[in-house]
């Protein structure tokens, strides 16, 4: 009966201990260990969490240079984005220069501040947040339990066993790709971990993979261990096995982990290893021999086509003297075939025949064979491309080269259209789907209305005049979610789109970085989220289409017609939008800044907290245009007509007013001074406006804004 009364002796000295005058009342070990954690994985997420919104927010400085983003940071998102199912946008994207230090050191400190936690807790066997709570992991012998064992606690016992499973609940949920209830599931299931079920004061099951204990700093070590190893027993309620274990020997005791347990039962460990042994051996001798029978099944498939091509290619040599309908008919069977030569020997065929009824043949057959015909389409059109830009002059040598290409051209178009719900890993960057003809007339333009070319390669393509309309170039990936990492998502980076008709495409998050779209027809397209840095938009319609959170940094829009299309949230950065037509354009939030408006119409567009700092707005028509809480840092308003716009809550630090009109249109510009309009009216649209640093303010545009509200110090 001597382990009740160390119990109690224990229990006692605790008791004393924790009640001794002039110390505070220690919160249990369970509670303490929990804080430690927390405070930890506080101090992490705070290491990375400054330098990225510092970043962020530097980022949005119009006044910095912008450069390329790190390419480490790219892979880092692609990397996070994939088990998450983020959506990522692949592509160029410039930030501000001290933001891609900054968020490459968001990355780097998190990491080096956890490394340093990990090397402490192996060497020490705390981290300061543990000291900070009276926290110690120590091994089975009361020692700092080294990198190892720190490794194996927290990199598999703590993190990935728990991650793991919630990953696996969430990801097979139908929550995904929630990310809130991922994280409330990973965390339910690290608590859970912690707790070390299924018993109750059990250790947590880090610890018992690792072989350590977390005690308490503050007591005696050897007291902890002891109670710790036996609390399994307790637990349970056996309480002649609980006094039995403080006198049975290290060797009746269980094993603290594991590999303690395989060194303790050599016999169940070597059957263990036969065991294992067997099935491997066995699982390696069936898939030998399914993957021999499965050559050998594939040889034989091949011996057989390869003879029947041949037999083919007799048929259709020119001295076999063999019908037309024959030679038609083996044109066909050879599209049968499942032979990459003979889906070569027909893409060749195609390109030197003149014979339109065998044309069409050829065509068929090469449809038949589907998308597997196209690299080889492809090669032979950049070949025959080639060859028509070697002969520029006319001349029937030129005639031929263009019939040539253009049957090339029309194989693909036929193709791709059969078969457009299958081509999101379609390859055709470069390819030459355009061709002029005499007079500069097209005589070939792609004709693909209401396809699905989601994931198409076009990057570099040259797909001018090409009939779209209704097409989508992005779809939902293998998960069947829009908005994953796994999103089918066409490249249209530098193709070439001039005049093609995309009215009604879905072109949402597409990579169209360079890509000329020039008086091309995007009416009622989706352009939200998509890439056109660079872009050139020139004279194109974009009537009523969402352009919502795209990027077009440095675009080309000079001419084109904007008309109650939405830009909210768009980046539009040193962009050249000189004449366009944006009446009624929705433009709430975007970044304007640096962008070059001169003799453009935004009458009645909504500029309401969009960033046009340093814009040029020179000779611009906004008239009831809204500004409201807008940043025209800098603004060129020089001759715009700014009657009726609302500049309520704009920021007009150094904008220049040099000729702007913001007269309504009805008053006499020989008034020196304006009357006060009615209430209601919609000329007070200065009010509570400060004006005091604007440039160049004549005397009528001062009174204006005097008799109107405005704030200038010249104001009585």
């Amino acid at each position: 009966m001597a382990t009740p009364i160390v119990r109690r002796t224990n229990d006692q000295s605790s008791s004393s201990q924790s009640n001794e005058p002039g110390k505070p009342k220690l919160l249990p070990l369970a509670t303490r260990r929990v804080a430690a954690w927390a405070t930890e994985m506080t101090l992490v997420v705070i290491s990375g969490l400054v330098p990225f919104s510092l970043g962020a927010y530097l980022n949005t400085r119009t006044d910095l240079n912008r450069v390329p983003l790190n390419p480490v940071l790219i892979v880092t998102e692609r990397e996070i984005a994939r088990p998450l199912a983020l959506p990522v946008s692949y592509g160029s994207r410039n930030v501000a220069w001290p933001t891609n230090f900054l968020w490459t050191l968001a990355i780097v400190a998190p990491l080096t501040l956890s490394a340093w936690q990990l090397l402490l807790l192996a060497k020490t066997g705390s981290t300061i947040p543990k000291r900070w709570f009276g926290v110690r992991v120590v091994n089975d012998q009361g020692k700092p339990p080294g990198v190892g064992a720190v490794l194996v606690r927290e990199g598999i016992g703590r993190w990935t066993l728990s991650l793991s499973v919630a990953y696996m609940i969430w990801r097979n949920s139908p929550t995904f790709p929630n990310l809130g209830v991922f994280t409330v599931v990973a965390g339910l299931m690290m608590l859970l971990e912690g707790r070390g079920l299924p018993l109750r004061k059990r250790r947590a099951l880090h610890d018992v993979i690792a072989g350590t204990y977390a005690i308490d700093a503050n007591k005696p070590l050897t007291a902890q261990l002891e109670e710790q190893k036996q609390s399994q027993w307790t637990e349970t309620g056996d309480e002649d096995a609980a006094i039995a274990s403080v006198v049975i020997t290290d060797k009746t005791q269980p094993p603290a982990n594991p590999w303690q347990w395989f060194q303790r039962n050599p016999s169940m460990t070597l059957l263990a290893i036969a065991l294992l042994s067997m099935a491997g051996v066995l699982t390696t001798l069936v898939g030998t021999q399914v993957y021999i029978q499965t050559q050998q099944n594939r040889r034989i498939s091949e011996q057989r086509n390869s003879q029947q091509f041949l037999a083919l290619i007799k048929q259709l040599s020119p001295n076999s003297g063999v019908s037309n309908a024959d030679r038609r008919n083996a044109i066909l069977a050879m599209g049968t075939l499942n032979d990459p030569q003979a889906t070569k020997y027909l893409v060749e065929m195609l390109a030197k025949e003149t014979d339109p009824s065998q044309i069409e043949t050829i065509e068929r057959a090469l449809t038949n064979i589907g998308l597997p015909a196209i690299p080889d389409l492809k090669r032979m059109n950049q070949s025959l491309a080639e060859d028509l830009e070697s002969t520029s002059n006319p001349s029937p040598e030129r005639e031929l080269r263009q019939k040539r290409l253009q049957n090339n051209q029309q194989a693909i178009n036929k193709i791709i259209a059969v078969n457009s719900a299958k081509v999101n890993d379609l390859d055709l960057n470069r390819a030459q789907l355009f061709q002029y003809g005499a007079a500069d007339r097209p005589i070939f333009n792609l004709a693909l209305d209401k396809a699905d070319l989601s994931g198409v390669n076009f990057k570099g393509a040259n797909l001018s005049f090409a009939s779209l309309k209704g097409s989508t170039f992005r779809g939902v990936g293998e998960d069947g979610r829009w908005d994953t990492f796994d999103d089918w998502i066409a490249n249209l980076n530098g193709a070439q789109l001039k005049q093609a008709n995309l009215s009604e495409a879905n072109l949402s998050r597409v990579l169209m970085v360079g890509t000329d779209f020039s008086r091309a027809n995007l009416k009622g397209a989706k352009l939200s989220n998509a890439r056109l840095v660079g872009a050139n938009l020139s004279s194109a319609q974009l009537m009523g289409a969402d352009v919502s959170g795209a990027v077009l940094e440095n675009a080309s829009l000079t001419g084109a017609d904007l008309s109650e299309a939405v830009f909210n949230d768009a980046d539009l950065y040193a962009a050249r939008l000189g004449r366009v037509i944006a009446i009624g354009t929705q433009l709430p939030f975007a970044n304007l800044s640096k962008t070059d408006w001169q003799a453009a119409d935004l009458s009645g567009a909504n500029l309401q907290r969009a960033d046009l700092s340093n814009a040029n707005l020179s000779a611009t028509r906004l008239t009831n245009a809204n500004f409201r809480s807008a940043n025209l840092t800098g603004v060129n308003f020089r001759n715009a007509d700014l009657s009726l716009a609302d500049l309520r809550g704009a920021n007009l630090t150094e904008a220049d007013f040099q000729g702007a009109v913001l007269l309504p249109a009805k008053q006499d510009p020989a008034d020196q001074f304006v009357q006060t309009p009615s209430t209601g009216s919609q000329s007070a649209v200065v009010k509570g406006v400060d004006f005091s640093q604007v440039k160049n303010l004549d005397p009528k545009q001062l009174a204006y804004i005097c008799t109107q509200g405005g704030i200038h110090p010249r104001c009585p």
